[in-house]
Parts: structure tokens; C-alpha cells; sequence
């Protein structure tokens, strides 16, 4: 008899500047066009002795989000993972060979209006 394991994903994305580092157990295109549909965080398990400042921050920062839409041109890779690790925060500029995907500088349309 197998056991049946959910799998759990590592999704990489740029953000203002900074890499940020996500473990997740659903990840899928979103019908919202151009974004990808983020599910079920994970967060290592906290114990009184031991506290990951980086991992916490993280945490703080999604406390509540049941789900993230991420822009696909912010992803830099998924991976499916055996386990969960560390979430964190990197910066991503000065010594890092990761470069986020060009940011389009008008909005779809131009901008005009129809008028």
C-alpha cells in the first residue's frame, strides 16, 4: 500500500527589487490572465527555541492570504520539491545572476482612451 504525498512546490518570483522564496502545495494558471494562482503556504514549524527572522518576516507578510496571484513575467522558476524549506527574502540586485523579466512601461492599450 503507497502512501500518497501531495506535492509541494518552490516558486522563485522577483518583487521590488527583491527574490522572494515560496514553498506551496498548489500551484495553477489562473484565469486571471498573466498570473499564476499561488496556494496553501508553507511555513516551517515554529518551535520557542529557535526563530528564523527571514522566515517570519515572510510570514508576517502573508498572515491571512489564503491565496497569491503572482504576474508570470515576476516568476524566475517552480520546482517541485520533496520537502519544504526555508521561505526567504533576497535581494536580488549586486552579485545575484538572476534577472527579473523586463516590466512593460505602458499599460496594455496605451494608456488612451476610446473616446
Amino acid at each position: 500500500m503507497s502512501k500518497i504525498t501531495k506535492s509541494i512546490y518552490r516558486v522563485l518570483f522577483a518583487n521590488q527589487g527583491k527574490l522572494y522564496e515560496l514553498y506551496a502545495r498548489d500551484i495553477h494558471q489562473d484565469e486571471l490572465y498573466g498570473f499564476i494562482e499561488v496556494e496553501e503556504l508553507i511555513f516551517g514549524e515554529h518551535s520557542t527555541v529557535l526563530i528564523n527572522p527571514a522566515e517570519e518576516k515572510l510570514q508576517n507578510e502573508f498572515a491571512g492570504v489564503k491565496r497569491t496571484f503572482i504576474p508570470i513575467y515576476s516568476v524566475v522558476r517552480i520546482d517541485e520539491v520533496e520537502r519544504e524549506g526555508v521561505s526567504k527574502i533576497r535581494i536580488a540586485e549586486g552579485g545575484d545572476n538572476v534577472m527579473p523579466f523586463p516590466q512593460p512601461l505602458v499599460p496594455p492599450g496605451g494608456g488612451r482612451s476610446k473616446d
